[in-house]
């Protein structure tokens, strides 16, 4: 998982913990070498995000009745698993993913080569399983694409050296090229999340919108950073500078749940993330996110989530292969 912050930026700080929730497992990722005419047809991928860069040449992104032109050094993040096409033009004939034939380098690497042998185009793709209890609320209020140009990075060029490392990765087959892929994929994620956080026209509520509030945003960024704390409503509302009725009533108008409530759910969400990806002991996770008792702790975790802290240590600790988005999405074809 990748950790945001933006420095000297309070509101950057507000959006670094939301995307604090966010977390993936690589899954494909696919460095393709194409010349026109050519076109690949991605199928619905529930679960997942992908995220295709253009390293040279330029092409047309179809989702469905969009079209927008990618040209070298921009990306695009598909964030719910859409179907979507990439062509060389807008007229191109699509071939279906998987009938594509490709160079299997492991079970999450591949290289494609695939065209009429004109016009060249390179283009580095990743679809990323997404943890889903973290990030439910985070992609619900995302759109289905997010666009970004490499000449609107604004961050003194961080996108487009990230972007130039993984041309540089996409142009050899290297020792550990598959983990550096992975890892420069997950930044360029959330670079075009930062992105898109900061310049997007968001809607009058809802949570990403309390993030960027002053106040409320400031109340949740402590929250998400300290949730041991012993938080009262007094003490949030003194964080955000308000009185405690304007702010409980602000925080729920935002956020569409009172603090309290949503405060007991974030800490219980923090939870089932350490017990999936830690082995630290249960009566250690139960304090770091606020519970006195691990007794209580129980209690309140089966509530929010049916089931209970062990059960879920257990599950976690069974050995799970990861899915590779070609089998994945051919089970979902068959079905």
């Amino acid at each position: 998982m990748v950790n945001p912050r933006i420095p000297g930026d309070h509101v950057g700080e507000q959006l670094g913990d939301g995307l604090h929730l966010l977390r993936f497992t690589g899954a494909l990722y696919c460095r393709a070498e194409l010349s026109a005419p050519w076109g690949v047809e991605f199928p619905r991928l529930d679960g997942y995000m992908s995220l295709p860069v253009v390293l040279a040449g330029r092409c047309v992104l179809e989702v469905g009745g969009d079209r927008h032109v990618l040209e070298a050094g921009s990306a695009a993040l598909i964030t719910r698993g859409v179907p979507h096409r990439l062509l060389s033009t807008a007229d191109a004939t699509a071939t279906p993913l998987f009938d594509i034939p490709v160079e299997q380098l492991s079970d999450t690497y591949e290289h494609m080569r695939f065209g009429g042998g004109g016009e060249r185009a390179q283009v580095a793709y990743a679809a990323m399983r997404v943890d889903a209890p973290l990030t439910a609320r985070l992609i619900a209020e995302l759109p289905d694409v997010i666009r970004v140009d490499a000449w609107e990075d604004g961050e003194a060029g961080v996108f487009q050296a990230v972007l130039r490392l993984l041309a540089r990765e996409a142009e050899v087959i290297a020792p550990g090229g598959e983990a550096v892929m992975t890892r420069l994929a997950d930044v360029l994620v959330i670079q075009v999340l930062r992105w898109w956080l900061r310049n997007a026209d968001l809607a009058a509520t809802g949570w990403l919108t309390a993030l960027r509030d002053p106040q409320i945003g400031r109340a949740l960024g402590r929250m998400h950073a300290h949730p041991d704390e012993d938080w009262t409503l007094v003490e949030l509302a003194r964080q955000a500078n308000m009185s405690r009725s304007a702010f409980a009533e602000r925080f729920t108008t935002l956020v569409g749940e009172p603090p309290m409530r949503y405060l007991a759910a974030w800490r219980l969400e923090q939870a089932h993330s350490e017990l999936v990806h830690t082995t630290d002991p249960i009566a250690s996770i139960s304090s770091r996110v606020g519970y006195a008792s691990e007794a209580a702790f129980s209690r309140a975790f089966k509530r929010h989530h049916g089931t209970t802290p062990g059960a879920v240590r257990r599950s976690a600790a069974a050995p799970q292969s990861l899915v590779p988005v070609r089998a994945a999405a051919g089970s979902t074809r068959e079905a």
